[in-house]
């Protein structure tokens, strides 16, 4: 189930990085790349829900925000800095659309209230491991590893689509914030070697074969 929040939360990102993505080319692929990032973002969402679900919980996608600027107790903003709406405005600005950063959402779980009674006893509290977050967080970034998968075998005209399943995939892999990489990195870390090592040939592909 996703809620309204959610709802726009994507449609917002997907604004954004169909923005940035079309940069290079003065907008011209606008209402294409919106297309693409649309199905890249949902699919990735999707593929967490239905992970989530066979793991006895729930998922809610919201905007990545960074809390904290360094270690000391003190080093907190005062109000979450919105890094999902603005890291890919800024890096694009500043590498004139080349660069597209497309780290955005991030995931909450919470276990279903039935999942500590029929797991670990009545009386016993559940929450779910840092495994299960590992695994749900994998299967977004396998589905579009799948994607760009697909998309090079159909050829000419979904180069854009793979290149940018490749560069969501990359960028959540990485192990920092509330990342999904962060998530697979402290739940599995052989799972996270083996995505990263999938994403580093897919990255050699977008800037060396397709």
């Amino acid at each position: 189930m996703t809620s309204k929040k959610e709802i726009l939360n994507i449609l917002l990102i997907v604004l954004i990085l169909a923005f940035t993505a079309s940069l290079a080319s003065s907008f011209e692929n606008f209402a294409k790349m919106s297309a693409f990032v649309l199905v890249i973002v949902s699919a990735n969402v999707f593929a967490k829900k239905i992970s989530a679900f066979y793991l006895d919980s729930e998922v809610e996608v919201k905007m990545w925000e960074i809390n904290r600027y360094g270690f000391k107790p003190g080093s907190h903003f005062m109000k979450s800095f919105p890094a999902g709406a603005f890291f890919p405005i800024i890096i694009a600005a500043f590498s004139l659309g080349y660069l597209k950063w497309m780290a955005c959402l991030v995931f909450d779980v919470k276990a279903k209230v039935y999942r500590a009674a029929k797991r670990y006893g009545i009386y016993n509290f559940s929450e779910m491991t840092e495994h299960h977050l590992g695994l749900i967080a994998a299967s977004g970034i396998l589905i579009n590893l799948l994607l760009a998968t697909v998309g090079y075998l159909i050829g000419e005209g979904f180069e854009s689509f793979v290149n940018l399943n490749i560069y969501y995939a990359f960028f959540n892999m990485l192990p920092i914030s509330d990342l999904d990489g962060n998530k697979i990195f402290f739940g599995n870390i052989v799972l996270w070697s083996f995505l990263a090592a999938l994403c580093l040939i897919g990255l050699v592909f977008v800037f060396f074969v397709i």
